[in-house]
């Protein structure tokens, strides 16, 4: 079998991250890939009849960007499923290659789908970017497009976790300025204001109560927002190591309707 870069010549994994998680070597991931942590599982609760919402598609950045080849197997669940179709606040996802169809929407507007047509909706680092006014419009409305039974599967930021932290550190007008010091091959089009009103396991009670069972587990992956900065990469690993589960960076959230 071929790993990931005889797979994708495109793809190299970088010289911070081949040093200090050197398994990426072999098939183009690390132990603590979060990407493969969360897709794994989704793909888990899909099967060949699922019906599918990508809720902040964007470009479909895995698709026109390099990537490993396992991560593309992996996200490239719109060639094993019935339908996905996506929908965003920016009109790029018009052009995102993996949907059956895409459609641009209003920050906290109502989804324009029918109720209960969906057996899962995935939501890719996209909760943090959505207001504290809008939070519970938003999840009522992934609610009602689910059938019962369906699952909502995000990934995003523990607000109480370092990237939450420093990121709310960082004013929203300064952020893609911040960032771009930080990660310098990181396009300006894929940096959005960041709000973390759905970012803590008590926000998220609230928001998806019984009967609906929420799943929630912390995550730490490899530290690529700092960029390549090889020794702020060692501190956040001690940080990470000496976290406790509740404050991890990041928050894989599995919601099932009731």
């Amino acid at each position: 079998m071929n790993d990931a870069n005889d797979a994708d010549p495109t793809f190299r994994p970088g010289e911070t991250l081949s040093r200090l998680y050197p398994e990426v070597r072999a098939g183009g991931y690390t132990r603590h890939d979060g990407f493969i942590e969360f897709y794994t599982r989704v793909n888990a609760l899909l099967d060949a009849d699922s019906r599918v919402l990508d809720f902040g598609a964007g470009r479909g950045l895995w698709a026109i960007e390099p990537f490993p080849e396992l991560h593309r197997r992996l996200r490239g669940f719109h060639e094993r499923v019935a339908e996905v179709h996506g929908v965003d606040v920016d009109p790029v996802v018009l052009d995102n290659p993996t949907l059956k169809s895409a459609q641009v929407i209003e920050p906290g507007g109502s989804l324009p789908f029918e109720d209960a047509g969906f057996d899962l909706v995935v939501a890719d680092h996209v909760l943090e970017h959505i207001a504290e006014e809008d939070a519970v419009r938003v999840s009522a409305e992934l609610l009602r497009v689910l059938r019962p039974g369906g699952w909502l599967a995000a990934r995003t930021p523990n607000k109480w976790g370092m990237i939450g932290i420093g990121a709310r550190a960082v004013p929203n007008d300064l952020h893609t300025r911040v960032l771009k010091r930080l990660q310098p091959d990181r396009k300006a089009e894929d940096v959005f204001p960041v709000r973390y009103s759905m970012n803590t396991r008590r926000a998220l009670s609230a928001l998806f109560p019984p009967p609906n069972e929420l799943v929630v587990y912390g995550h730490a992956s490899e530290p690529t927002y700092f960029g390549s900065h090889a020794p702020a990469w060692r501190v956040a690993q001690l940080v990470d190591r000496l976290t406790p589960p509740a404050l991890a960076p990041t928050l894989m959230v599995f919601v099932r309707k009731g």
